[in-house]
Parts: C-alpha cells; sequence; structure tokens
C-alpha cells in the first residue's frame, strides 16, 4: 500500500489529486490548513486529514510528528500549497508582498520537505511532487503561442521559477528520492478565476509522477502532455 502526503488538499488541484490517488489504492493523508474544511474533505475521500500550515515550523513538525506516530512512513509526498499573492501594478508590491508569496511557495516546500524526508526514506521507491507551473517557465512565458506568455505575474512567476529549479537541484542531492515537478496548466480554480481546463486535466500531471514505479524519471518538469521547457 502506498502512503501518500499532499499539502494544501482540501481544494482544487490539491483535492482532485487526493481522490485520484484513493481511487488508485494509495493511503492518502490530507493536509490543509484550516481543520474544519481538512476534515470535511477528508471524510468525504476515505482520507485521513492532519493539519499543516507550510508556513509555519511548528505545524509542519507536529503534522510530521503525526504521520510518524500514525503511519510510520509515507511513500509520496506532494508539495501542493501555493497562493497566487498580490497582483496590480508592479510599482506597488512591497517586500512584505514578495516574502509573503515566497514564504508559501518555496520555502514551504524546504520546510515541508526537511520535515518528512525522514519518513521518505523509510519507503523502497520514495517519491516527491513539487508542483510548479508553465508560468515558471523563461522559455513559456515568453511564447506567443503560448497562454502563459498572455499574464504578467511577476510574484507567482518568480516564485514558480524558484519551484522548477529547486526541484532539479533537489534530484541532484537526493540520489535515493526521485524529484520532480508537475505543471498543471492554466486549470479552472480560484487561481483563475475559472478559466481554463477542468481540475482532473490539471490533476493528470500530478497524479502521473505520484504513481512512478521504481524505475520513473527524477529531476523532471512535466505537464499532461509530457516533458516541458524551462
Amino acid at each position: 500500500m502506498t502512503t501518500t502526503f499532499i499539502t494544501g488538499a482540501n481544494k482544487s488541484l490539491g483535492f482532485e489529486t487526493a481522490r485520484r490517488l484513493v481511487e488508485a489504492g494509495h493511503t492518502v493523508i490530507l493536509g490543509a490548513r484550516h481543520r474544519e474544511r481538512g476534515r470535511a474533505a477528508a471524510e468525504s475521500l476515505g482520507a485521513r486529514f492532519v493539519q499543516i500550515d507550510v508556513t509555519d515550523d511548528a505545524s509542519v513538525q507536529a503534522a510530521a510528528a503525526d504521520v510518524a506516530a500514525r503511519e510510520g512512513a509515507i511513500d509520496v509526498l506532494v508539495n501542493n500549497a501555493g497562493v497566487l499573492g498580490k497582483v496590480g501594478p508592479v510599482e506597488e508590491y512591497t517586500a512584505a508582498d514578495v516574502s509573503a508569496v515566497l514564504d508559501v511557495n518555496v520555502v514551504g516546500i524546504v520546510r515541508v520537505t526537511h520535515a518528512f524526508l525522514p519518513l521518505l526514506r523509510k519507503s523502497p521507491n520514495p517519491v516527491i511532487v513539487n508542483v510548479s507551473s508553465g508560468m515558471g517557465s523563461f522559455s513559456m512565458t515568453q511564447d506567443p503561442a503560448r497562454i502563459e506568455s498572455q499574464y504578467a505575474l511577476p510574484l507567482y512567476c518568480a516564485s514558480k521559477a524558484a519551484v522548477t529549479m529547486l526541484t532539479t537541484q533537489y534530484a541532484k542531492e537526493l540520489k535515493d528520492v526521485k524529484v520532480n515537478a508537475a505543471d498543471p496548466g492554466q486549470t479552472a480554480t480560484d487561481f483563475t478565476g475559472g478559466l481554463g481546463h477542468s481540475v482532473a486535466d490539471g490533476a493528470e500531471s500530478i497524479v502521473t509522477l505520484a504513481t512512478i514505479g521504481p524505475d520513473g524519471p527524477t529531476g523532471q518538469f512535466i505537464d499532461r502532455s509530457g516533458n516541458l521547457p524551462w
């Protein structure tokens, strides 16, 4: 039985990923910051809820301790929690605005990965999936043929560029763990105001990477169609 922990999983892509992995036979631990929403989401899927705020060291350590006590190990970590951050004229952005986005989208991944790595290393096939975005790709955001080139979201884009690079560097360092990044594409969620393809389509790349076997890739950046430029 594969045990999977997912952050930010009470709605949207995280919830759909949890649903698909439960359906695939995984034991899913649904992580979310909001207790009531997280618990309700987990109960609706047949998953277990663990409260986690990826910006809080104590919360992350408590979540890891909870999983260590109950499951003892995990096979897959899906770092899905993320925020869009401030949107608007770039001259209005403050250092605090930047820090808030990076703390969730980038530092949160480091914080959670650090806490859960000992549990992952108890698995015969440990896997980390970081949810990134084509909005963090230089190639895609500069290509007029791509939807990513039509938007200017400096804080979000910078954070997702960091997530993809962090993924490739962790893959080099963590020889015993497969570490990959998934791009859901423009998905109809709160982030996009309902624009884009379905959440089911968006979750496809995340689920693909969460279900790779021992011979699966590492250090890759993919969407539901395959490998992506960066």
